[in-house]
């Protein structure tokens, strides 16, 4: 315990630790911390659905139904009728055969990296068999990095975004099994990964492609359905695992990963993290289902979302902020230096408004910034109070 407490000694004299504000109310445009409303711009709740009447309604549902816990896992006593019915919807949503689903994010990572580049031995044969590596790009999400720690696999990094480099790495391993697994929209920076060329070369050096839809889902592609329709390619053909959250655009909780049939029957039985953990609550998966109905019935939500968020975007770069690569609801500026960027995020909750910043190690050192995130539910007049503030705040501190 004193090496811990060294540690966060550590963390305190260099301001390392994190302000961890309580918030209270639910995911809106406006919240209260420590009493006081201010405004929240760094919600997942990108459409609004975790307040809409019609999932919370289902939700309710879903409490009445089966109660609130589903007190065991999938393998067990867990398998409620209610986690199905999901897991065929977003099959569905999602344009695969068959899905599973996780109590969280986090874990689908872990379970489905783990399990397919780690699989039992079943035979001789499998003794023989060339051993795998997963080609990542450098800033994919902590879960996929933890869950190709687990896997015991090479780990090989590509510079983000860039196929130059994912190819020669496709070429380096060319003797190993491969799997390729990338962000569909980066959580940090806000961009799209060039899905169309990763599956390209996927197909060229015979490699497994798994995506992470966490911050695409029910935003990307014309109808919502995520970067697989924004780039026109097909799960199961161009992209063999696509994984995702329910906890952003979906609003609820929980992971699912979304393929061809015998990919699903694998995972069951292979994935520890779904093997071992307690199913979701039941009412997640009424408000899951009923999220995705409005997804596609009213598409007003992410409409108007898109039009936040090209507004935001935008107007940042007429007062001078650097949003980095961002092309979606996720708005970095970036700050630059650790301290400017925590004093920037201060004075932004004094003049009634939380955007947390994000800094080493989460990013890159010297690439400190405050990352904002924008609803479907926000006002123009709500987001000119972000801007002015942050005009303010960017002359206080003499940002260039």
């Amino acid at each position: 315990m004193k090496y811990v407490k060294r540690i966060l000694d550590y963390a305190d004299k260099n301001d390392l630790y994190p302000d961890m504000k309580i918030i209270d109310g639910p995911a809106e445009p406006e919240v209260f911390i420590d009493g006081r409303k201010v405004l929240m711009f760094s919600s997942n709740n990108y459409l609004g659905l975790s307040n809409h009447p019609k999932v919370i309604e289902s939700a309710i549902a879903g409490i009445k139904e089966y109660g609130v816990g589903s007190d065991g896992s999938r393998l067990l006593s867990g398998n409620i009728k209610i986690h199905r019915e999901f897991e065929k919807a977003i099959a569905k949503f999602k344009g695969g055969e068959d899905a599973i689903v996780w109590p969280t994010g986090y874990a689908a990572n872990l379970g489905t990296i783990s399990a397919l580049m780690n699989p039992f031995k079943v035979g001789p044969q499998d003794f023989l068999r060339f051993k795998g590596v997963i080609i990542s790009d450098e800033l994919n999400h902590a879960s996929i990095i933890d869950g190709a720690k687990l896997s015991k696999q090479i780990k090989a990094k590509y510079k983000h975004r860039d196929m130059t480099d994912l190819e020669s790495q496709l070429k380096r391993y060319k003797w190993r099994r491969k799997l390729i697994v990338t962000d569909s929209v980066f959580s940090m920076d806000g961009d799209i990964a060039p899905l169309d060329k990763i599956a390209e070369l996927k197909k060229k050096y015979n490699a497994m492609l798994m995506i992470d839809e966490a911050h695409a889902t029910g935003i990307l592609g014309k109808t919502g359905h995520g970067s697989l329709e924004h780039f026109g390619l097909r799960t199961g053909k161009d992209v063999d695992i696509v994984l995702g959250t329910c906890s952003k655009a979906l609003a609820a909780t929980g992971g699912f990963v979304v393929g061809d049939r015998d990919l699903v029957r694998f995972l069951r039985v292979a994935s520890r993290s779904y093997m071992f953990s307690t199913a979701m609550m039941p009412a997640a998966s009424a408000a899951l289902i009923k999220a995705l109905e409005i997804i596609e019935t009213e598409p007003q939500h992410r409409i108007r979302l898109l039009e936040n968020s090209d507004y935001l975007r935008n107007s940042f770069h007429e007062l001078g902020f650097d949003t980095l690569t961002s092309q979606t609801q996720i708005i970095p500026i970036l700050i630059g230096d650790d301290r400017k960027a925590i004093a920037f995020s201060r004075r932004l909750l004094e003049e009634g408004i939380f955007g947390p910043n994000v800094r080493w190690p989460a990013v890159e050192k010297n690439k400190a910034r405050i990352r904002f995130t924008v609803m479907a539910t926000h006002t123009k007049e709500q987001m000119n109070k972000l801007l002015n503030a942050c005009k303010t705040i960017k002359k206080e501190l003499n940002l260039t």
